[in-house]
């Protein structure tokens, strides 16, 4: 049986994220819980959905409980989901009382004939699906709220999960809070479709992460999966796309994993926090740039 599966937590500053390495045992427990599911036959996209859910609960990272606070000092989440074997997607925008919106994401998926769901639509359908909601506020944490008192700490961030199963199939998940201190209503490029997710059997899934109005002019993930069809290596894909949204003047990075089990990633900020594993036993996890 052949898998993958990449996780990231979030890319930008080195500031932007105080303990690297809790992020990255964070990034690589959240795979390891998507691998097992790989171990056991199951989907890529069960995989990347339920690896979102536990890094949507970890306060660490700038997705769920723990997401950063926008301009009035309220959580507002977006999420998205992509299936490579149907070329299915949902996402989710502007959501204020779903824990887990990687969720609701697949529900619009799964449940409606379209693609993105936003504000008080989405959480109505959440209530209709009989997905349980939470009181507004209560994803605000005492280390976000601090941090938007004082206007300082981390500025964007998104987690995300691309994997492969053992049919060859792939899939894709991002999820954030967006950008600290954002304007109400914002929103990025996690829950856009060939922006900051795509996924297609046949070439690629990819997730991305960073300043998400530049991702979303490059549309960088759409751009990795293009190279990939034209004949670009992983790797190559993946750089040469980053290297696209530096050029603009943006920061971020991307992961990404072919239908053959190859993984890859790149990041032109100073960090992004990130684990793979893989069904021959290899794992490990990124943060930093090399020298």
């Amino acid at each position: 049986m052949s898998y993958a599966i990449v996780v990231h937590g979030g890319a930008g500053p080195r500031r932007d994220q105080e303990h690297g390495e809790a992020a990255r045992a964070g990034c690589l427990a959240a795979a390891e819980v998507g691998a097992a599911v790989l171990a056991q036959g199951g989907s890529a996209l069960d995989a990347v959905e339920q690896t979102a859910r536990v890094l949507e609960d970890d306060p660490l990272f700038n997705a769920g409980y723990g997401a950063v606070l926008n301009a009035d000092g309220d959580v507002e989440l977006d999420a998205s989901v992509m299936d490579g074997e149907t070329l299915l997607a949902g996402a989710v925008a502007v959501v204020k009382t779903v824990k887990n919106p990687v969720s609701l994401a697949r529900l619009v998926m799964e449940k409606t004939p379209h693609v993105l769901l936003v504000g008080d639509g989405a959480e109505a359908f959440a209530r209709a699906q009989g997905l349980a909601t939470i009181a507004s506020g209560s994803l605000v944490t005492p280390l976000q709220h601090q941090r938007w008192l004082t206007r300082q700490g981390s500025t964007h961030g998104t987690i995300g999960a691309v994997a492969v199963d053992a049919r060859g199939q792939v899939a894709a998940a991002t999820s954030t809070g967006g950008t600290a201190g954002k304007l109400k209503g914002r929103v990025g490029d996690s829950p856009l479709i060939g922006a900051g997710t795509v996924a297609d059997s046949r070439w690629a899934a990819v997730s991305c992460t960073g300043a998400g109005e530049f991702i979303i002019r490059v549309g960088l993930a759409r751009s990795v999966l293009e190279a990939v069809r034209h004949g670009a290596s992983l790797a190559r894909a993946c750089e040469e796309a980053v290297a696209e949204l530096s050029r603009l003047g943006g920061d971020g990075g991307v992961i990404a994993v072919t239908p053959q089990g190859e993984v890859g990633w790149a990041f032109c900020s100073e960090r992004m926090a990130g684990a793979f594993v893989r069904a021959d036993g290899q794992r490990g996890t990124f943060f930093e740039r090399s020298p």
